[in-house]
């Protein structure tokens, strides 16, 4: 067993970019490259959280689809769901281009994304035309707080999507797709049939093509 800094317990090489490490130690000639493993075990962590949960945003575009089309188990419950995914595919798409030269925007998308959740959880749940029992807000004040939210979630897609864009790590196709559903998902409840349905399969096709092209971007350990 090698107990060497730059080799693995079994041995192995440890190759890590420099690009993701961020304030590691710069290489020397007699280094090749390689970088101590104390300093590169936390973002290979990372990067491996992030190839696997890109994967929640394809199925969170899937259950938000289906959602738009009034299938059972109830539109509620499809949501809700969607949501959790969608929140997941925000940290791990933030965490797949954290060391990319599109950090800043990456991490606005997923602040913005955030608050948009935070203003849509309370609402989701009631009608258009409703208010809560024994709340000071009206129906239209309602309204209003989902229609921000919805719209907030939609702005943080679409930062999401334009560092995905200009990030060189994934194919910029797939930040056109997620700009394009952020649209619909910022339209939110307010968007006329049936383009919730087409941003949720725009979605579906940006979740696809990254949830791919992440997963070649790391080899397996």
């Amino acid at each position: 067993m090698s107990i060497s800094q730059h080799h693995t317990a079994s041995g192995r090489p440890l190759r890590v970019a420099p690009a993701w490490v961020g304030a590691a130690s710069p290489a020397t000639d007699a280094d090749d490259g390689l970088l101590p493993v104390r300093e590169a075990v936390w973002i290979w962590s990372v990067r491996r959280y992030a190839r696997v949960a890109l994967w929640a945003l394809p199925m969170g575009a899937v259950l938000y689809g289906w959602s738009t089309l009034g299938a059972q188990p109830g539109p509620l419950a499809l949501r809700l769901s969607a949501g959790w995914f969608s929140l997941v595919a925000m940290i791990a798409l933030a965490g797949l281009l954290a060391g990319s030269r599109v950090r800043r925007p990456a991490l606005a998308g997923l602040l913005v994304g955030l608050a948009g959740a935070v203003l849509l959880l309370p609402t989701v749940a009631l009608p258009l035309d409703a208010a809560p029992t024994g709340s000071a807000l009206s129906a239209d004040a309602v309204r209003t707080v989902a229609f921000m939210g919805a719209l907030v979630t939609g702005a943080g897609w679409l930062l999401l999507g334009w560092a995905v864009f200009r990030s060189r790590l994934v194919n910029p196709a797939d930040g056109v797709l997620l700009m394009l559903a952020a649209v619909s998902v910022g339209a939110g409840a307010y968007a006329v049939r049936p383009l919730p349905t087409v941003g949720a399969l725009l979605m579906l096709a940006a979740g696809m093509g990254l949830a791919w092209t992440g997963n070649r971007l790391i080899p397996p350990a």
